[in-house]
């Protein structure tokens, strides 16, 4: 017998589905914490030579492509598999009976019931009673009795199946993110103005990944609001296959361009001096940033000077620019031109503050009162005008997710079997009608397998109409 199979008992434990969704929650929360998929020199700085070891023996650097974590989700897989096949066998009895049977005594047990009594013998009362009870809940099922008749009805036996629907949701959910784990791919790529590429290069690794077609940067703009931030950037991209342009579209942040299940997004930008140009593409005689008071919300530009320091406006503390780095690294990547400074807060320790040249919203990510920015001289104006020396690279983040249709369906299949599981219910009803001392006795009851509320509320809806027949009878 498989409910005897140890095996089998496994897998259809309720406390081994507590267990899988504990260990993903407490898995999600490392990976939350852990940094994911960045370089090595980096996480060996942070939790130095011990954890770096211990970490990279558990796959806790790229956690949710460890054999592991992929371990707990096919865990969690047969586990939910194995228990809607456990508890399905019954469920689909009770759907889909051999034999569908009324049994009066359940109905006679319930506290979603009505009584009252009739003046009319239940021959006359039958034929009323069918036409209210067909109107308010369906066509009943009429069975005559030794004293009277019973008129029982019912809907929505199928809505059983609501949990094996949201079952069916998360296997798909799963399935899709599997998929996308083993057979898509993230790449990063940088093209200048003018150039093509056919490959990207994937994400923390040295491996490139080849796309099958070519891109090609026609063009890069790039404006500005008045206080130096960048308002826009904007690529003109065009696809090209066996030496013919496919298709040509603009891209901005969030509105990337798709091409046979490939997703490419505007991720950054940088400048790329002519090569008779020997001189570093920043001027660090000529240096500007601006500083954003979170509290009050005003941005403040001031010129400075390497090794000078300077009072932050609204007596947020000091800054003072320490070097200048024409090859910064953060996180172990390359992130080109950068200003170090040391910020020193009103109310805090000093803390060390990379300034890249190229990604003014950088320092957002460090999180505290003041957020700095470097501003370029042809950046004070609100719309750039590009020197003869300078050409643009786009920096292009290029996805591919195979799973994810099956991901979206699985969302729309969990809609589905949420209403169903939490708005819809089996519902039956009954009316019984019997003769005793020639007065006709009326039960209405109801049973349903969820909201016995509204069960109640339909019974006695039922039953006032029943005696308001009576009455204008």
């Amino acid at each position: 017998m498989a409910n005897e199979n140890p095996f089998w008992k496994f897998f259809v434990s309720v406390k081994l589905t507590v267990v899988l969704l504990l260990s993903l929650a407490a898995s999600s929360i490392i990976g939350t914490l852990v940094p994911q998929n960045a370089s090595p020199e980096a996480y060996f700085r942070t939790y130095g030579a011990f954890l770096y070891r211990l970490f990279d023996l558990l796959n806790i650097f790229d956690m949710y492509h460890s054999w592991w974590f992929q371990m707990l989700l096919l865990l969690l897989t047969c586990n939910i598999i194995a228990c809607s096949v456990n508890r399905l066998s019954g469920t689909w009895k009770l759907i889909f009976p051999k034999n569908r049977s009324f049994r009066l005594s359940r109905f006679e047990k319930q506290k979603q019931k009505a009584h009252f009594v009739e003046h009319r013998p239940p021959s006359e009362l039958q034929p009323a009673y069918t036409t209210a009870m067909t109107r308010a809940f369906g066509s009943p099922h009429v069975e005559a009795t030794e004293t009277g008749f019973t008129l029982f009805a019912e809907k929505w036996r199928w809505t059983r199946l609501g949990v094996y629907i949201v079952h069916a949701s998360i296997l798909f959910l799963i399935v899709g993110a599997m998929i996308g784990s083993l057979f898509g791919f993230e790449g990063y790529v940088n093209i200048p103005e003018g150039e093509r590429i056919d490959r990207v290069q994937l994400r923390n690794s040295n491996r490139t990944q080849p796309l099958g077609f070519e891109i090609e940067c026609k063009d890069f703009k790039l404006s500005f609001y008045a206080n130096g931030a960048p308002k826009e950037y904007r690529s003109s991209l065009s696809i090209w296959e066996n030496g013919k342009r496919i298709l040509n579209k603009d891209i901005i942040v969030n509105d990337p361009l798709r091409y046979k299940g490939i997703s490419i997004f505007q991720s950054s930008y940088g400048e790329m001096r002519s090569e008779n140009k020997q001189q570093a593409s920043f001027n660090t005689d000529d240096i500007r940033l601006s500083f954003l008071v979170k509290a009050s919300g005003m941005v403040y530009q001031r010129d400075v000077e390497i090794g000078k320091p300077l009072d932050i406006p609204e007596g947020m503390g000091k800054f003072v620019v320490m070097d200048f780095k024409e090859s910064a690294t953060f996180m172990g990547q390359n992130i080109g031109e950068a200003l170090i400074g040391i910020l020193t807060p009103r109310d805090g320790q000093p803390v060390e503050v990379t300034l890249p040249i190229h990604f003014p919203n950088f320092d957002k990510m460090r999180k505290g009162n003041v957020v700095i920015a470097v501003l370029h001289q042809h950046e004070r104006q609100s719309m750039q005008t590009k020197p003869e020396d300078i050409r643009y690279y786009t920096g292009l983040q290029v996805v591919k997710d195979p799973g994810v249709w099956v991901v979206y369906c699985g969302f729309m299949i969990m809609i589905v079997g949420i209403i169903i599981t939490f708005f819809m219910s089996h519902q039956q009803l009954c009316i019984a009608v019997r003769l005793k001392k020639n007065k006709s006795q009326v039960m209405v009851a109801g049973i349903a397998n969820k909201n016995k509320l509204g069960m109640s509320r339909k019974v006695e809806k039922l039953a006032q109409r029943l005696t308001a027949a009576e009455d204008n009878g």
